[in-house]
């Protein structure tokens, strides 16, 4: 979500561009519900900064462009949780299968492609 600043942005912006709802309970996704206490202001508007900390969203500031970037939500307030790849099998161009996992501990590029 990109935002020209942090003042003045509406609950229904946030649920509209996140899929968190405010609520009584706090901050809401369906079922699953955080409590986000000062998430509300006053004024009706929704604290970013209260928002990002309660559900583990990275705020970015871009001072070259003067906008912010707010991430997904998180389990741990980071993007990546790990950097286990999966293993899938490929097959090679001549026909047998093939695991990446037979590469360990060298560096690979794997380029996809796809004609639609």
């Amino acid at each position: 979500m990109i935002l020209q600043s942090l003042g003045s942005v509406k609950p229904d912006d946030i649920a509209d561009r996140t899929g968190w709802a405010a609520k009584p309970q706090g901050l809401c996704r369906g079922e699953v519900c955080v409590p986000a206490p000062g998430s509300l202001r006053a004024d009706g508007s929704v604290d970013i900064e209260v928002i990002a900390s309660r559900l583990g969203m990275p705020l970015v500031y871009d001072p070259g462009h003067g906008v912010w970037a707010l991430g997904p939500a998180t389990a741990t307030g980071r993007a990546l949780s790990t950097a286990a790849a999966a293993d899938p099998e490929l097959i090679t161009r001549d026909g047998n299968p093939f695991r990446l996992s037979t590469l360990h501990g060298r560096k690979v590029l794997l380029v996809a492609w796809a004609s639609y």
